[in-house]
Parts: structure tokens; C-alpha cells; sequence
């Protein structure tokens, strides 16, 4: 079965991984939850035929007085070195001093 990994956010920094399964119980097995500590976001995997609904019945929910942001999870963007030394000089026209 193809699962579909579903990111949720404005989660309380106390949330566990089980009141995230409790959350999504509806909609099939839960595979995996991962939150990320601190941040209050996580994600949770689930069967792809069911992420649509999932979607839709959660986001913006009122979970412990915070509405909830769901959507699919994209893949992280690889992070270049940025800052001053990546080629920029900071909206100075491009100019080299």
C-alpha cells in the first residue's frame, strides 16, 4: 500500500506522537509520525488514498485552541551556503568593493 506523508502544522509544542495518531485514526493505518521538537510542526504518513480526506477533515481544526495546517509534505530544499560569501553582496547592485 503507497502512503502519502502529510505535513501538520501550528501543532502545541506539547503535542505527542500519539495525539497525532489519535488525530488522523480515521483514515487508515498511520505508518509513521515524526514531530519536530520545538517547532511545533510534524508530519504523519498515511495511505495515499486516504490523504485527500484527511487533508480536508483536519486543516484548520481546533485542536487545543490553535487551528491546525495540513497539507502534503514536500520534499526539504537543499540549503546552499548563503549568507554575505554566496555571491551577493547584499542589494549592492552587484558592485564589487
Amino acid at each position: 500500500m503507497a502512503t502519502k506523508s502529510l505535513y501538520v502544522g501550528n501543532l502545541p509544542y506539547e503535542v505527542s506522537e500519539d495525539d497525532l495518531r489519535e488525530l488522523f485514526a480515521d483514515f487508515g493505518p498511520i505508518e509513521a509520525v515524526r514531530i519536530i521538537e520545538g517547532k511545533g510542526f510534524g508530519f504523519v504518513d498515511l495511505p495515499e488514498e486516504n490523504a485527500a480526506d484527511a487533508t480536508a477533515a483536519v486543516n484548520g481544526r481546533d485542536y487545543q485552541g490553535r487551528a491546525l495546517r495540513v497539507d502534503e509534505a514536500r520534499p526539504r530544499r537543499e540549503r546552499g551556503s548563503g549568507g554575505r560569501d554566496s555571491g551577493g553582496r547584499g542589494g549592492g547592485g552587484g558592485r564589487r568593493w
